[in-house]
């Protein structure tokens, strides 16, 4: 196991922590309208004060759980790309490396015995599907780190147009939705077959399946450019 499977996120004994986990933990299957402050102090053993001095608004509490694991997962992510591209030297990484980097540790954290990363991550996946909160929360917190694996990929995939790259990461993020809400429906839709809490299984038929999506997408530009397109 990684060293970021095993990490927690803070002091599990601390009252803003346990705050902390209650609202994941709730925000993650009900939602943000359906959640309560007081259902969160009920769940934390806390009274419902506490909550308002350690983070005031219940706005303010869902992103205070929100940024808690973004910041692990952001560092790690980006701490994995810095190492495939010094790994590949002058050329640079390939493109299968970079998705790789990109989508390893999360399978790291969906293989975590800390119970909070599988109530984050369906957290995620809650606030990646909303209109509401797409943008605003994981535009804010995680773009800048997407940005940094686009400009990766164009350098990987040169004279390829920024839009397909763009596009290629837009379908990339609709999967890890899907992986990180963990609803159990490939597991009915193929008998068994696949299951949707084999997270080993997932990322290894994932990366290299994202990998061969946008090398067809150089592939694809690069005929068009020998033809005259």
């Amino acid at each position: 196991m990684s060293e970021l499977a095993k990490n927690r996120t803070g002091k599990k004994n601390s009252r803003k922590e346990l705050i902390l986990d209650a609202a994941e933990e709730l925000f993650s299957i009900h939602g943000y309208d359906g959640v309560t402050l007081r259902q969160v102090s009920k769940k934390a053993g806390v009274k419902l004060a506490l909550i308002d001095y350690h983070f005031g608004r219940k706005r303010d509490l869902f992103e205070s759980v929100f940024l808690r694991r973004a910041k692990i997962l952001n560092d790690a992510r980006l701490k994995a790309l810095e190492e495939c591209e010094r790994a590949a030297g002058p050329e640079g990484p390939s493109v299968e490396s970079i998705i790789e980097a990109f989508l390893r540790p999360l399978e790291f954290v969906q293989e975590s015995e800390d119970p909070g990363w599988k109530h984050y991550c369906a957290l995620v996946a809650y606030i990646n599907n909303s209109s509401v909160w797409g943008n605003v929360m994981i535009g804010k917190h995680f773009n800048p780190l997407v940005l940094r694996f686009i400009e990766a990929l164009k350098k990987a995939m040169p004279g390829v147009r920024e839009e397909k790259i763009f596009w290629g990461y837009h379908f990339l993020s609709g999967a890890l939705t899907l992986t990180f809400a963990q609803t159990g429906r490939i597991d009915e839709l193929s008998g068994g077959l696949c299951k949707s809490s084999d997270f080993q299984a997932i990322y290894n038929r994932m990366i290299p399946f994202f990998s061969a999506g946008f090398k067809d997408i150089e592939k694809d530009n690069a005929d068009k450019t020998l033809n005259g397109a």
